[in-house]
């Protein structure tokens, strides 16, 4: 069969003995854990959809996606050492502005995320036109691929069929090759990532039931399931219809009705009340251990107070440093492979994030970042206006520096001339005469000429006798 113009023939590109690297079956790491014995063959055991519904899993999940994905990606080229510039090559800059026929950059971003925070893994499939050039990518269903590894370790993957992305029709195995495969948390096989929510579930889960037991709580009237108690020993009969009695006239919407017993009959509540158990602190830490997972900083989700000092861009180098730049970084290493761009000889691309978006300082910050790097000669005018959204100006593409500091050996020449500050006349220095060409005589400009002539007058001057009154 043919796979985004590619042929794929089990027979000749598959070898045989293909090994699963997960030894414990194909969804294993979508099960959280059991909540108690034999909840998994009861269909009550907790799955990564299931705790999604916990508000701050959800928040760390979406937050990151969300912060990753407003980020655009550039292709850049390395122009000197160390110095990377955005440029635009048809071959790839297109299939990064627009991944796919069905997502925009920030919906697959989007995906790519919440596959990795979510089960570990992010499978992309590459498609290929006739040059070779990868011009589409696809995010798959991380519960739909299995890695395998050959007997010589080659790495290829088994694909269930997909409808959304129409590349293929049945289950195919393809090489490594054409797979952008993001993992995190390889903690029992190096091809196989594991989710945060594998060391949070559990908070996920008991936050649930808090809530879960909270809301019951309160569509009960706030008042508690208890026991109804008689002095004496009563019959079964009478039992079972006091009890149903009570069930269908008391509690749900009933509860706030009167009962009224008789034969010195109690009511007893049986669980305790939100202020003994310490509802709001229980949900509150469970909130905390998810944060801690994810890396997420607790004030980000609403379950922390906000920090006294007010430095945005601290705030934000902290939440990046901890929760974004592994991601960041991993995206940028794995599309530079993926896209072939290590690949070519005699030029240096690479998929860089532009990371202004997000670690962006306050307006007034950045104002005298910028003006202090322009005036320090370290930026160009244009430059620090590109970065506050301003357009370019006439002369704004050269460094500028105040001519007022000086090398200590330039000052030590000054000092030992004459007059070091300059302070006496210099003398008027007569130009320099034209130079005479052959055959000719010297000449002398207009100005040595008129110096001559006032000479020649005042010496005629000076030569007369002194008048004398008549």
């Amino acid at each position: 069969m043919r796979l985004f113009g590619l042929e794929i023939t089990r027979s000749k590109a598959v070898p045989a003995g293909l090994q699963q690297p997960a030894s414990r079956g194909r969804e294993w790491w979508r099960i959280i854990r059991e909540p108690f014995t034999g909840a998994w063959q009861r269909n009550q055991e907790q799955t990564v959809e299931n705790v999604y519904s916990f508000s701050p899993l959800f928040r760390c999940v979406t937050l990151i996606a969300s912060d990753i994905a407003k980020n655009r990606m550039m292709l850049v080229e390395e122009v000197d050492a160390g110095i990377w510039n955005e440029i635009s090559v048809p071959a790839f800059s297109p299939v990064l502005r627009s991944p796919n026929h069905f997502q925009t950059r920030q919906q697959f971003l989007e995906s790519w995320m919440i596959s990795k925070l979510g089960h570990g893994n992010t499978y992309a499939i590459k498609e290929r036109d006739a040059r070779g050039v990868v011009v589409d990518l696809y995010i798959l269903d991380p519960c739909r691929v299995k890695p395998l590894v050959a007997p010589n370790g080659d790495v290829y993957y088994e694909l269930q069929r997909d409808y959304l992305s129409q590349n293929f029709e049945e289950n195919v195995i393809v090489p490594a090759s054409e797979i952008i495969h993001d993992r995190w948390n390889t903690l029992f096989h190096p091809l196989v990532g594991i989710s945060p929510i594998y060391a949070c579930g559990l908070a996920a889960v008991q936050g649930l039931s808090i809530q879960n037991n909270s809301a019951t709580f309160f569509q009960n009237g706030a008042t508690a399931p208890g026991i109804l108690t008689a002095p004496g020993e009563i019959p079964d009969t009478l039992a079972d219809r006091i009890k149903n009695h009570w069930e269908q006239n008391y509690t749900g919407d009933n509860s706030k009705k009167v009962a009224v017993l008789g034969n010195d009959m109690k009511f007893i509540p049986m669980s305790f009340n939100a202020v003994d158990s310490q509802l709001s602190e229980q949900l509150k830490g469970t909130a905390e251990n998810v944060c801690t997972a994810f890396g997420v900083p607790a004030y980000k989700v609403g379950v922390g107070p906000m920090p006294t000092y007010n430095n945005i861009e601290a705030l934000r180098l902290e939440y990046y440093a901890s929760a974004l730049q592994q991601h960041v970084e991993a995206i940028e290493a794995l599309l530079d492979r993926g896209l072939g761009l290590d690949e070519i000889t005699g030029k240096t691309y690479g998929v860089e994030f532009d990371l202004d978006n997000l670690l962006r300082m306050d307006t007034a910050s950045m104002i005298k970042a910028e003006a202090d790097a322009v005036g320090a000669g370290i930026k160009k005018p244009n430059e620090a206006r590109r970065r506050l959204g301003l357009g370019k100006v006439t002369g704004g593409d050269t460094p500028y520096l105040q001519q007022q500091n000086y090398s200590l050996e330039a000052l030590s020449k000054r000092d030992k001339q004459d007059d070091p500050f300059g302070t006496k006349p210099a003398p008027a220095a007569l130009p320099a005469p034209k130079p005479a060409a052959e055959d000719d005589e010297p000449s002398i400009d207009d100005s040595a000429k008129a110096q001559l002539a006032a000479w020649s007058l005042q010496k005629s001057l000076d030569s007369l006798p002194p008048l004398r009154a008549a």
